[in-house]
């Protein structure tokens, strides 16, 4: 062998030893806040701030990682993304159409996501959500359809995964349209046991080898879109924070016969309510997904040497500005704000029901005092206040239409207070849809550092399974 062969010979050996010594990430955590432009981290931070009655920020656990980048959301189709194609580049690495579930933009080629490639790898995998568990971000976890709203189709290729754990709020158009087995049973056939709500997952989980963790279903009756805002949440309801802790915990299980685990975690109401224009609402949800964080970075470390979080979104919301012109801003305000703008409206028709003809103006005055502070905690112009009677008349008025959002239907009075809430904290809004603001990504653990500087959505995929070894 020749001295400059057996230098090059040498060089690429040192290279592979070092590489081959490079720790890698055995237990992976991919959040994804839906909707969740930096704008709205901004805000959840100046809000916590504002609670302790100081201007500044609070920190989130994730804006503190070590490593944070600027992310572009542009998909095949469009400058502006819609879930489904953003959610595709972050599972697969690849831009699609809007509208389309892991596939290329001839809607019919496949491409496999991180969470198959961690398959394939022999990890453990759960894919877990707010929301129902064949919406767009989970599903491009695990399958291929040129249209997102193809639920039932979704539904079906979720067990053949083979993933195993799923948790969300339930599963959209289980009934087939031809007769057969819905997808429940078609779950079930696949080796998955269904259990509703946290106790019944403690009691079910240590005896199972695939698990899908739905609400309870007099939840689902009320809402299978999504589990309650936190906003609107009583104790006996399924929590996101919940459907973290039964991931690690089933998934901890499972990898002792396997290789570690990958496990992704959707706050897919924020963009709900940023969808709604939702001030209060979608601060709480970005908050409850951060708690989230916080389990997964306990979790870190105890294990730091093989833990990976990454966390991101797959696009911005609403438009989100904080300040309407007047150099202030008053976030504090929302504190008044105890009900989601999901829920107010279905409260006040209850109310309405409730007391018949006797569903006067001093009635909803009073309502609305006592879940948005109105004339109590919130001084309102006459101004405001006359647009608000004038809203209630609206609403009795038979022939007065709702407005309506992507996922919700909001009557006059609840669409009238929003805006409200909107003036007095000075949030503003551009739109009720998408925008292509820039969201960002924030890492800590193994391979963490790959994430600073501004990137594309379609490399994040690829740098986490570069940290782990599953290319």
């Amino acid at each position: 062998m020749t001295p400059k062969r057996f230098l090059s010979t040498l060089c690429l050996t040192v290279l592979t030893l070092v590489v081959m010594a490079q720790p890698k990430a055995k237990y992976v955590f991919y959040f994804i806040g839906d909707g969740m432009g930096v704008n709205q981290v901004n805000a959840a931070e100046t809000f916590l701030a504002a609670c302790e009655g100081r201007i500044g920020m609070k920190p989130l656990c994730f804006t503190q990682f070590p490593y944070l980048g600027l992310v572009s959301t542009y998909s095949a189709s469009s400058g502006v993304t819609d879930s489904a194609a953003a959610g595709t580049a972050l599972a697969s690495g690849v831009k699609t159409k809007n509208a389309a579930v892991g596939v290329l933009p001839d809607l019919t080629t496949p491409v496999n996501s991180v969470a198959w490639h961690a398959q394939q790898h022999g990890a453990a995998v759960g894919i877990a959500t707010s929301v129902s568990v064949n919406h767009a971000t989970p599903a491009v976890f695990y399958a291929h359809v040129p249209e997102r709203h193809a639920y039932h189709e979704i539904g079906r290729q979720l067990p053949l995964s083979g993933f195993d754990f799923f948790a969300g709020s339930d599963i959209l158009k289980p009934q087939p349209k031809e007769g057969g087995k819905d997808l429940y049973q078609q779950a079930a056939d696949k080796g998955y046991k269904i259990v509703r709500g946290y106790d019944e997952f403690l009691q079910q989980a240590n005896r199972q080898k695939k698990l899908i963790l739905l609400q309870p279903l007099r939840d689902s009756k009320q809402n299978d879109y999504a589990i309650p805002y936190k906003l609107d949440r009583k104790p006996e309801n399924l929590s996101l924070e919940q459907i973290t802790q039964a991931g690690i915990r089933f998934l901890s299980e499972r990898q002792k016969e396997r290789n570690g685990f990958f496990l992704m975690i959707e706050g897919g109401m924020i963009d709900m309510a940023c969808h709604s224009n939702d001030g209060a609402g979608f601060i709480h949800e970005l908050i409850d997904m951060d708690s989230c964080v916080q389990i997964a970075y306990e979790f870190y470390k105890k294990k730091p040497d093989s833990t990976l979080i990454v966390v991101t979104a797959d696009h911005e919301t609403g438009g989100l500005s904080l300040g309407r012109g007047k150099y202030a801003l008053h976030l504090e305000k929302l504190l008044h704000q105890k009900m989601s703008f999901f829920a107010y409206p279905r409260h006040l028709a209850a109310l309405r029901r409730e007391k018949g003809s006797a569903f006067s103006w001093d009635v909803v005055r009073q309502d609305l005092k006592e879940n948005f502070g109105f004339w109590e905690g919130l001084e309102l112009t006459e101004a405001q206040t006359e647009r608000l009677h004038k809203a209630y008349e609206q609403l009795v008025d038979d022939s007065s239409e709702n407005k309506k959002s992507l996922y919700n239907s909001v009557d006059p009075v609840s669409y009238t207070a929003s805006q409200i809430m909107d003036e007095h904290s000075l949030i503003g809004w551009q739109s009720n849809g998408h925008s292509n603001g820039f969201v960002g990504v924030y890492a800590i653990g193994v391979g963490a550092e790959q994430f600073a500087g501004q990137i594309d959505n379609t490399e994040i995929p690829l740098k986490i399974m570069r940290a782990a070894g599953w290319e």
